[in-house]
């Protein structure tokens, strides 16, 4: 059965969902909604960079992509839905508005916005209300699998559990190097890479981290039926030895030139489910923190304390930008899920409510 698929944003996921879609046997593109005025009216086919026309145009308009009709709308736009999103400079009533819209509308979503619904159940009540009320009027689901690669950090370390006799830590780490990313708003603006080791940039705002790993965490509680006494983050900088370059810019000697946080559920007093990034700027830099597996430039672990213990590593082999593989695999997640979510009963939706989403019929 093909699913005709809206896209709606093109930002950094939104491009690599609306590629997806195209090339995707089972999905057809039915509209495209872009903010970038310069976008307006240009081929999707050339937005996404598959090098062919497709014959669907960007417009501004969402009122024509929900005209359209789609199956299921994949909704990339930016929105966190927190009481942090002043820090965050998202626009979480604006994403909230266009999801009632939609699911008001009988349109099934996959979101990687709004990111307390990877748990509904530790989001914002209001929000929740809001949005189980338009999947009811609409009789519409919707799947929240937030920013990054969720695999990781939710159904994979619950699957290594289901080997074990006993479990006292599940730990989540993804170590990169954003050094060869060329984005200064984000190297920058968002991680404070830089900037002197006392400047607090927007993401190690208080309660900002919590806000967007938090969820993941209390999902992984609720699959291991585990009850939290408290969530908690905290974080550590490693300077720049000497001044170097990168794309995104100059790294003065002695400003913020690595970054490593965690945010973790506590459980009978101590940390039980843990996320940890670490990222730096240069591969040398923080010797003593966890490397990428395998000798790649990025990648993930997944740690399992238990009886047998398990540590399974993911590594992006080959990717000269260890940034691309994470981007795309978030989008792909969301797009890959477009027929479990069009076959879902009404409602908020986490991996665990659906079938396993898989890569069914890429194996081309």
């Amino acid at each position: 059965m093909a699913y005709r698929v809206g896209q709606w944003a093109t930002g950094n996921v939104g491009r690599q969902a609306l590629r997806a879609i195209i090339e995707h046997p089972d999905l057809e593109l039915a509209g495209l909604v872009v903010s970038d005025p310069a976008k307006v009216g240009r081929d999707a086919g050339e937005l996404s960079g598959v090098g062919r026309r497709t014959g669907v145009r960007a417009t501004a308009d969402p009122a024509a992509l929900i005209a359209a009709r789609p199956d299921v709308i994949s909704y990339c736009a930016v929105g966190t839905a927190g009481r942090r999103e002043v820090a965050t400079g998202a626009r979480p009533t604006d994403a909230v508005d266009d999801l009632c819209r939609v699911l008001e509308a009988g349109i099934d979503v996959v979101s990687s916005a709004l990111i307390p619904l990877v748990h509904p159940g530790s989001a914002d009540p209001g929000t929740v209300r809001r949005l189980r009320a338009a999947c009811a009027a609409g009789r519409s689901s919707m799947l929240t699998t937030g920013l990054d690669p969720g695999f990781m950090n939710d159904v994979l370390p619950v699957l290594l559990t289901g080997l074990c006799l006993s479990v006292r830590t599940v730990r989540v780490s993804e170590v990169m190097c954003y050094g060869r990313w060329d984005k200064p708003e984000a190297i920058v603006g968002k991680f404070g890479f830089g900037a002197p080791l006392d400047h607090v940039p927007p993401i190690l705002r208080p309660g900002v981290l919590t806000l967007m790993w938090g969820p993941v965490v209390h999902l992984v509680a609720e699959q291991l039926d585990v009850a939290l006494d408290d969530v908690t983050e905290e974080y550590e900088l490693c300077p720049a030895p000497e001044t170097f370059a990168i794309p995104a810019g100059t790294i003065a000697e002695g400003t913020s030139a690595g970054l490593r946080f965690r945010v973790a559920g506590i459980a009978g007093g101590r940390p039980a489910i843990v996320v940890e990034h670490v990222t730096r700027l240069r591969e040398d830099l923080a010797p003593h923190w966890p490397a990428p597996p395998f000798g790649q430039a990025g990648g993930y672990r997944v740690e399992i304390d238990g009886e047998p213990p398990w540590r399974m590593d993911i590594a992006n082999p080959g990717a000269a930008d260890p940034t691309v593989p994470g981007t795309l695999a978030t989008a792909l997640r969301l797009v890959n899920a477009v027929p479990a979510v069009a076959a879902a009963p009404p409602g908020l939706h986490t991996p665990f409510t659906l079938p396993m989403i898989t890569g069914r019929r890429l194996l081309r």
